[in-house]
């Protein structure tokens, strides 16, 4: 990791870029070729950074910058470069718990802010292509492989007292990227807020509703109380479609800017929220009757296969490779203790999975009313039918926040959805 003073940072537009790299020996024989061949293009679509592919004549990276201010708003939001340091941690802290399922790091900057990761190829962001239809046959067992572990091995079921508060202390100072979370999840979508924004006209009745809706408000008070006192485990922070790269055959995790240690809920439910988002947006994506009913039929499967094989994952991990303080086997011993704890263990995963519902739920609302939305629905061209599938989420999400005790299965949820296929909102116009 290099070194230097604060003030040396810099936003690296392409030639800057170039000479950077190009004193960095191994990334430059990496890509090959002389540095003026590099081809350096800035794909970043994401709402806080810069994002480039550089290619060589032996090979490719891909380096992300971070920038002084949010991306999607501008200079008048400012935000810490160090967000780019707690990207790097939690980054290698993964690769360490979950080889394989994020990208490889090649270089780091702390002073620039910059990271040089493996360029992932031929993947696509896992979004884009729930937007087109296609299924991923083996995104099941690699997420929940993904989950499973870095939620497991960075909690107290398997770390020490002394060893999970030490890591903690590691990620706490990215309370700023906490803040716009704490803000734009749980908070602005509830109340009236200059950045908000949703289909107008039509849905103007239905932004209304939620900030008059108390008892939506104490529901999204309690999810947002956990999420900032509640740190169970290392968590991505960000864990949406947009934040997962994807082939047919392989998934990798990328963007964990908004590391810190939190609710484990807040991330199986992310991803479950964006998988329930995908499969109403999927109406408004139709070009004919029906031509979708095989992918939605597969959305509604993986959502319910998310959680069933997260779950099975963690418990089978915490029966074999449990070491952290809580739950001490000496207080379970022999098969009367090991049968207690077995019945604990699933009342913890239920516990666990009413905070997921919850955090899904309102994972679901924000990006429809709130400041950054998902292309599963901004890309449905006739805003009617964008209004139509959106309304359908929210009606579930709120559901799911305000009625959590009639969802005591993955079932229950996946059910639900599908009743709300094809339910006819009442739109404002």
């Amino acid at each position: 990791m290099a070194q230097g003073q604060a003030g040396d940072y810099r936003i690296l537009q392409e030639a800057a870029l170039r000479d950077h790299l190009a004193g960095l020996p191994d990334i430059a024989a990496l890509l090959g070729g002389e540095p003026a061949a590099w081809a350096i293009t800035e794909v970043g679509d994401g709402n806080l950074n810069l994002v480039f592919i550089v290619k060589g004549t032996s090979g490719g990276i891909a380096v992300k910058q971070a920038l002084p201010y949010v991306r999607l708003v501008g200079e008048s939001w400012p935000l810490p470069l160090s967000r780019a340091h707690y990207e790097y941690l939690a980054l290698s802290r993964q690769a360490q718990l979950a080889p394989g399922l994020v990208p490889a790091l090649l270089h780091h900057n702390e002073v620039l802010a910059l990271t040089v990761m493996e360029l992932l190829e031929p993947h696509i962001i896992m979004r884009k292509g729930l937007v087109a239809g296609t299924q991923y046959p083996r995104f099941v067992d690699e997420i929940t492989t993904f989950m499973a572990r870095t939620l497991f091995h960075s909690s107290d079921l398997a770390r020490t007292a002394a060893e999970k508060k030490e890591a903690i202390a590691a990620f706490a100072g990215n309370h700023a990227l906490c803040k716009i979370t704490e803000d734009l999840i749980f908070t602005d979508p509830y109340r009236i807020a200059e950045q908000n924004r949703w289909t107008a006209p039509y849905l103007d009745g239905l932004a209304a509703s939620l900030r008059d809706d108390m008892e939506l408000h104490v529901a999204v008070s309690r999810l947002k109380l956990k999420f900032m006192a509640s740190p169970e485990a290392l968590l991505h922070g960000d864990l949406h479609t947009g934040s997962i790269m994807v082939t047919e055959s392989e998934t990798r995790v990328i963007d964990p800017e908004f590391a810190f240690y939190g609710p484990m809920g807040f991330d199986v439910g992310a991803v479950l929220a964006n998988l329930l988002m995908a499969y109403f947006a999927s109406a408004g994506h139709e070009r004919s009757p029906g031509e979708r009913q095989a992918f939605e039929s597969w959305v509604l499967e993986t959502v319910e296969k998310v959680w069933i094989e997260f779950a099975r994952k963690f418990i089978d991990l915490w029966r074999s490779e449990a070491g952290g303080d809580a739950y001490p086997i000496s207080l379970f011993a022999g098969e009367k203790g090991a049968a207690r704890l077995e019945i604990e263990r699933q009342a913890y995963m239920q516990r666990l999975f009413t905070d997921t519902v919850g955090f899904a739920a309102a994972k679901t609302i924000r990006r429809i009313f709130g400041l950054a939305h998902n292309i599963d629905f901004e890309l449905i061209e006739d805003p009617r039918k964008r209004a139509i599938s959106e309304a359908r989420a929210v009606r579930l999400a709120r559901a799911m926040m305000v009625e959590a005790a009639a969802f005591r299965t993955i079932a229950d949820v996946a059910g639900a959805a599908r009743k709300l296929r094809d339910w006819q909102p009442e739109l404002s116009s």
